[in-house]
């Protein structure tokens, strides 16, 4: 343990050093604490109200834990985080013990796992009269979901990057939309590692006609062209009149880009087999499976962790592109993708449709590559 920590300290250095790479990686976690905190960030019910006699109300809470967007499940995941990222922090800190945190992150969990029947309702008639009231709201105070305004509208003090084509705010929606985005770029990242890792290990490690089966079916597989079998494939998936879009891209995207994952494990593990302390592990009776999964892939995850990176900067504009193009998530869902389609019609009449979830888009991208390079100089030292 001691040794592995040594390692990993010095690549942590290595990629400190290269200036442009950490700041990137600074930004990438800033586009994830937003789309974490969006519904701080952006909603119709105050965050706090204090009455008279320090009365605390916390209306957001409500729609924390019972979240009424299309995509429910996505949603409860990531308002799961606005609670556990601050109770990490904290167990880091204050240096608690592993089994006590993760008691409390399961109870955590509880109210997450089913939809609270609450007849709790926040609207504007809701809002105190008395002036001694402090209310503190959330800097967009509408949800993306909300139709606020004319179809349309330039930007102004009311919606700073103007509204959609049926009046929703657009940085509200922008906001939502890191979540789909960094969702479906990191859980179509994990099933293609799965799926990947999976078969380059047995591929690799066990060689002879397992490993001519599967690579001959990794080439058979790559022949298809994969936008064009995802295209089909959602369109499929889309007739079931599946309501969380999100989760249909997901699987798919996963599914059809493991092949990378795939041949990089698979080309790291036959370098690793023949050196002597795999011939050490067979000498001393220990089983394939432990050997593959305790001794081989620890030893090969610095390539995996650099495609890791490219990976999920890759689904990412997938999931934009599919949104586009009308296959991917599906309004009322809020998507960067789905926001440029809405200016499709006339890009430089809809000037803030095109602008601001275009940058995302690239900015997103942008520094994950960075990222990814940075990753792969400080491993590759």
């Amino acid at each position: 343990m001691p040794e592995q920590y040594s390692i990993v300290r010095e690549t942590w250095l290595r990629f400190r050093s290269q200036t442009l790479s950490f700041y990137a990686l600074v930004g990438i976690i800033i586009i994830f604490l937003v789309a974490v905190y969006a519904p701080l960030l952006a909603g119709s019910a105050p965050l706090i109200i204090i009455e008279g006699n320090f009365n605390f109300h916390f209306p957001f809470v409500y729609y924390v834990f019972n979240p009424d967007g299309p995509e429910l499940l996505l949603d409860k995941i990531y308002n799961y985080l606005i609670f556990f990222i601050p109770l990490l922090l904290i167990f880091r800190m204050l240096r608690f013990r592993k089994r006590y945190f993760l008691i409390l992150a399961l109870l955590l969990a509880v109210p997450f796992l089913w939809k609270w029947h609450i007849s709790y309702r926040w609207d504007e008639a809701s809002r105190p009269d008395n002036n001694s009231s402090f209310v503190l709201s959330s800097p967009v105070r509408y949800t993306p979901y909300e139709l606020s305004g004319e179809p349309y509208e330039p930007p102004s003090m009311k919606h700073f990057l103007g509204t959609d084509g049926i009046g929703r705010d657009i940085l509200s929606r922008i906001i939502f939309g890191a979540r789909i985005s960094i969702a479906v770029g990191f859980f179509a990242t994990l099933i293609s590692l799965i799926i990947g890792t999976a078969m380059g290990l047995t591929s690799g490690y066990f060689g002879g006609w397992i490993d001519i089966f599967i690579m001959r079916f990794i080439e058979i597989f790559i022949c298809f062209p994969a936008f064009l079998l995802l295209l089909i494939l959602v369109a499929s998936m889309m007739d079931l009149k599946f309501e969380q879009s999100g989760l249909i891209l997901i699987p798919v995207i996963g599914i059809l880009s493991w092949t990378s994952f795939a041949r990089i494990v698979r080309g790291e593990t036959l370098k690793q087999r023949e050196l002597p302390y795999i011939q050490s592990c067979k000498v001393f009776g220990m089983s394939n499976r432990r050997i593959m999964f305790v001794h081989i892939l620890p030893n090969i995850l610095g390539p995996v962790i650099v495609t890791i990176i490219f990976a999920i900067a890759s689904n990412i504009l997938a999931e934009s592109a599919l949104s586009f193009l009308g296959f991917g998530v599906q309004s009322p869902t809020a998507s960067w993708g789905e926001l440029l389609k809405q200016a499709f019609s006339d890009p430089l009449r809809y000037w803030n449709l095109t602008l601001w979830p275009g940058m995302m888009i690239f900015l997103s991208i942008f520094l994950l590559n960075l990222v990814g390079e940075g990753a792969r100089k400080s491993i590759g030292d």
